[in-house]
């Protein structure tokens, strides 16, 4: 078999990229096992009980049910949201849908201080600092930009001769939409909510200016817990959040990548 040069070197290159990129987090993996009581790597010795901590401890569990929950409501509503906006920009095409476009990317790009400051703001004057309202529309809005592009991209290659069809054999709009339209766009809609998820549960720039004491996401609690004691806890908790994100991405990439398919 004759061997590929450059398509080996590629390969490799794409591998290194990757390795550069990942070993960061790889890093935090053994340091959570470590035995000792401060943060170090190499770790000396082996122990469980900072992840017995997390689960135990009121303050880190309690913080990942807020995080989840909250995360829940925003993949709920930013989805429905994106999703429409989606398919409207898809159907008014030229200008104005590329200008509607543009403006609801803009969470994407802003930097995230500075949308922040803003929310902060506008949340004095409304009292939604610290509530779930407050939490889930911050959210959203910084995850409506991956379901409008999830869902962008499914609608840039659906056929829109099957809802032609539809319309000519007696089909309303509403029933051609659930019939025809959402089926196709359905792996769009589930990869954009599986990574507004993603969004929301690891977002920890906005949650710092807009949290409580009584109400704490886990991204802000392990901002507190390393400017306070930096326990080991912190290294279990970023391993669980690598591996649950991981999984969680993999499964939009999947999603999208069968939607390209059909």
């Amino acid at each position: 078999m004759k061997l590929n040069l450059p398509k080996l070197l590629l390969g490799l290159t794409c591998l290194l990229i990757a390795i550069w990129l990942v070993a960061p987090t790889l890093v935090v993996i053994p340091m959570s096992f470590a035995g000792q009581k401060s943060l170090a790597f190499p770790p000396k010795g082996f122990s469980l009980q900072w992840y017995e901590n997390f689960f135990t401890n009121p303050q880190w569990f309690g913080s990942l049910i807020v995080s989840a929950k909250v995360a829940c409501m925003v993949a709920v509503v930013a989805t429905v949201v994106g999703t429409m906006a989606a398919i409207g920009i898809e159907r008014m095409k030229g200008r104005a849908g590329g200008l509607i476009r543009a403006v609801l990317i803009t969470p994407m790009i802003v930097p995230g201080v500075v949308l922040a400051v803003g929310i902060y703001a506008v949340y004095l004057d409304t009292q939604l600092v610290g509530t779930w309202i407050g939490y889930v529309l911050a959210h959203t809005l910084l995850a409506i930009p991956f379901v409008v592009i999830a869902v962008g991209a499914n609608l840039a290659v659906f056929d829109a001769r099957l809802e032609i069809a539809a319309a000519s054999l007696g089909a309303s709009r509403l029933s051609t939409f659930f019939s025809v339209t959402l089926p196709l766009i359905l792996p769009g809609i589930l990869s954009g909510a599986l990574f507004a998820f993603v969004t929301s549960f690891d977002e920890v720039i906005v949650s710092l200016f807009i949290t409580s004491p009584q109400l704490k996401t886990l991204p802000v609690q392990i901002f507190s817990s390393m400017t306070r004691d930096a326990d080991p806890t912190v290294a279990a908790v970023g391993s669980l959040i690598f591996l649950g994100t991981s999984v969680i991405i993999g499964l939009g990439l999947i999603f999208g990548m069968k939607g390209r398919r059909t």
